[in-house]
């Protein structure tokens, strides 16, 4: 569970959080509040641990919020002088008769921003002569409510579709929230350019807005990702990332609730606890035990351990991490069919058996927790390192050394929706549509058709691959080519991406 926070005036908001009126709580550690001045926009302030959050209003009624590690400067009350009129978004859901899945119909985001300038960016900070959604200068992390959004209000506050006596065609309002994650204030950046103590700050924000976006009325799941790349259909180049908050289960959570039960009622364990285990066990015995399950304490607040059943590793596990050495062990100590990627004490990477994408790597915390908001101090201390060093190998994948090609992907966070936090697990599913250098995975007929994926990439190779493009020098996280940039040379293919 979340620890308690307490708010500007020193009292614990409901449930440690609140609702999106901004008096949410701050994540990570247990804090009093901190002081950012007055602001013209009404904005508040609090401080937990080392991360303090601001929470403003842009010139039409959306919310505004900054995260600063520390005390933020006084340049965090700057209004919006912008001549904005409120959004009024009109989205609906409609579910589909064949298969049960939710559809979100929104309209009005056909007159999003598409592709701005670089010097007209909407996510960069403002300066003079041109106003951002980010009125400040200058800021560490930003998280503001979409102009655009797919979703939008709470029950009551959306017009309702006229009722259909007709169970072939179910609607109802697209009530929900759609929130922008701005990761950092450098246009030209990336986040796996970004600092543990900036990985570690974005962590924290993730954390927060789990905590209060779950809590408003109608909120099924959480969902926090990041796109990066045009080839994945990135509209805004600046480094960010979103964060959805659902008013029904997704198809690929129903899936995974589905599979879940089947798996208790089966085995009397849980799918996720086994399917780590036995990633890790993979690895043989000549890796160090696994992490302790014990629950940590949290500034004044304590985090109850999730439990690990049957399915917890044994003495097959994966080793822990020196300092100097955070992402795992070199790739020669890892038998040739092992899918794990790297492993810390408290996370594991792998290549999932079966894999979609040509490269595909899943990555969980050794103790199952539902959500960001279950993650203990050693968990959230150690997931920089991890997720930057896993970013980092996605970017060396192609290319020869000499020119680099930045691989467009997907970050996917799964956090259990309501109802079902004792068996899911929270985990990243992070993918890219790049299968070499200057070829791209297309959904074509079998997976946008019949969502029957075809991979070409047989998931073993992709594990070696990663493995290998770990042992490169840092420089080459930062490549200088952009996404689109594509090399004449190609790492090792497989038989199956030749036939390509």
């Amino acid at each position: 569970m979340a620890p308690t926070v307490t708010d500007a005036t020193g009292q614990p908001g409901a449930n440690g959080s609140a609702g999106a009126s901004g008096t949410a709580a701050a994540s990570g550690t247990t804090g009093t509040a901190a002081s950012a001045g007055s602001s013209a926009q009404a904005g508040t302030s609090r401080q937990a641990g080392a991360t303090t959050r601001t929470v403003t209003e842009l010139a039409d009624g959306r919310e505004l919020i900054y995260y600063d590690r520390g005390t933020p400067p006084t340049a965090r009350a700057v209004a919006d002088l912008r001549p904005l009129d409120a959004v009024a978004p009109s989205s609906e859901v409609r579910q589909d008769p064949m298969t049960g899945a939710w559809v979100t119909v929104a309209a009005h985001r056909q007159a999003r921003t598409y592709h701005p300038p670089a010097d007209e960016c909407p996510l960069c900070p403002s300066r003079e002569g041109r106003l951002s959604e980010i009125p400040a200068g200058d800021y560490q992390v930003a998280v503001f409510e979409n102009r655009f959004p797919s979703l939008a209000g709470e029950p009551g506050t959306h017009p309702v579709p006229p009722a259909l006596d007709d169970p072939l065609h179910s609607r109802g309002p697209g009530i929900g929230r759609c929130e922008v994650v701005c990761f950092t204030a450098d246009h030209d950046a990336s986040f796996a350019d970004l600092d543990e103590d900036h990985a570690r700050l974005v962590l924290d924000a993730w954390t927060d807005r789990t905590a209060e976006l779950s809590a408003l009325p109608g909120v099924r799941q959480v969902y926090c990702f990041e796109n990066r790349g045009t080839e994945i259909g990135v509209t805004l180049a600046h480094p960010h990332g979103q964060v959805y908050a659902l008013p029904f289960v997704p198809p690929r959570t129903a899936k995974m609730i589905d599979r879940a039960a089947r798996h208790r009622a089966a085995t009397g364990r849980n799918l996720f606890d086994d399917l780590v285990a036995a990633e890790r066990a993979s690895v043989g015995s000549g890796s160090v035990a696994s992490a302790s399950v014990a629950s940590a304490s949290v500034g004044s607040g304590s985090v109850a351990s999730a439990s690990v059943g049957s399915g917890s590793v044994g003495s097959g596990s994966v080793a822990s991490t020196s300092a100097d050495s955070p992402a795992g062990n070199s790739p020669s100590d890892y038998p040739e069919d092992s899918r794990v990627v790297l492993a810390g004490e408290h996370w594991t990477a792998f290549v999932p058996f079966a894999a979609r994408w040509p490269y595909e790597v899943h990555l969980f915390p050794n103790r199952r927790v539902p959500d960001f908001t279950g993650l203990n101090e050693d968990e959230r201390a150690e997931f920089p390192r991890i997720y930057l060093d896993l970013l980092r190998r996605f970017d060396r994948l192609f290319g020869d050394g000499d020119q680099q090609v930045r691989a467009p992907y997907i970050a996917a966070w799964h956090q259990a929706p309501a109802g079902h936090e004792d068996e899911l697990a929270l985990h990243l599913e992070l993918f890219t549509v790049r299968r070499t250098a200057d070829k791209l995975k297309y959904l074509a007929g079998t997976e946008s058709g019949m969502e029957a994926f075809m991979n070409d990439v047989a998931p073993e190779f992709a594990a070696r691959r990663l493995r290998e493009v770990g042992q490169a020098p840092a420089a080459a996280s930062n490549p200088e080519t952009t996404p689109e940039t594509t090399a004449d040379t190609t790492a090792d293919t497989t038989a199956e991406e030749a036939q390509r």
